[in-house]
C-alpha cells in the first residue's frame, strides 16, 4: 500500500497538477502587439511606395542594410536611399512590393527587443521584367518614450539560389547555344565559299 501512496504521489499527483496549472502569462504581449503595428506599417510603407510611412517608424539614427548591401545611416540617408533608388529620374525600380512575416516571437532585453521574418519581394525594375525574390529581415527596435521604433532593420537574400540566378543560368546556356550553332553556321559558310573559288 505505501509503494503504491508512493508511486502516486511521485507520477500521477504533479502530473495532474501540471495539468490544471494556468498558462504562464506573456509578460511582452503589449509589447509585441505593438512591434506587429509597427512593422506592418513598414510593410505598408514599403507597398504604398511611401517612404515617409517608413520612417516615421523608426529611430532618427536608425540603420538599414538594404538588400543590395548598401547602409543608410539615419531618415535623410533612408529617404535619399529610396529616392535614388524608386522615386528619381535616374531609378532602378518603378515599384516594389513585400510580403512580410514574423518568424519566431521577439526576443525583448529590457527596452531593446530583436525580430526576424520572411519577406516574399517583387520588383518592378525600369529596364527590364519584372522578377520576385524570397528574403530575410532582422530588426531592433527600442522602446523610446513608450513607443517601440526601428533602430536597425537588415534585408537579406540567398545570393547563391534565386530567381535572378537561374535567369542568368538560363541566358549563358541560350548564349553558349547560339554561339555554337552561330559558330558552325560561319564554319559552313566559310567552308562552302572556299569550295567555290
Amino acid at each position: 500500500m505505501k509503494t503504491v501512496l508512493a508511486l502516486l504521489m511521485t507520477f500521477v499527483l504533479p502530473a495532474l497538477a501540471q495539468a490544471q496549472a494556468p498558462e504562464a502569462v506573456d509578460a511582452h504581449a503589449a509589447d509585441r502587439e505593438a512591434l506587429i503595428k509597427v512593422f506592418h506599417e513598414i510593410e505598408a510603407g514599403i507597398n504604398d511606395q511611401d517612404v515617409e510611412r517608413m520612417v516615421a517608424q523608426m529611430t532618427p539614427d536608425a540603420t538599414v542594410t538594404w538588400l543590395n548591401g548598401e547602409v543608410s545611416r539615419g531618415h535623410d540617408q533612408i529617404r535619399a536611399y529610396y529616392q535614388r533608388m524608386v522615386k528619381g529620374p535616374d531609378r532602378i525600380l518603378d515599384k516594389y512590393t513585400t510580403t512580410a512575416k514574423i518568424g519566431a516571437h521577439a526576443r525583448f532585453f529590457g527596452d531593446v527587443a530583436v525580430a526576424d521574418g520572411t519577406m516574399q519581394d517583387a520588383f518592378f525594375p525600369v529596364a527590364r521584367k519584372p522578377f520576385e525574390l524570397s528574403s530575410n529581415w532582422t530588426s531592433t527596435s527600442v522602446k523610446v518614450d513608450g513607443q517601440w521604433k526601428v533602430a536597425s532593420l537588415h534585408l537579406s537574400a540567398n545570393v547563391f539560389t534565386n530567381d535572378l540566378i537561374a535567369e542568368a543560368k538560363t541566358a549563358a546556356i541560350y548564349t553558349g547555344v547560339g554561339g555554337a550553332f552561330a559558330g558552325i553556321v560561319l564554319a559552313l559558310l566559310i567552308g562552302w565559299l572556299r569550295r567555290r573559288s
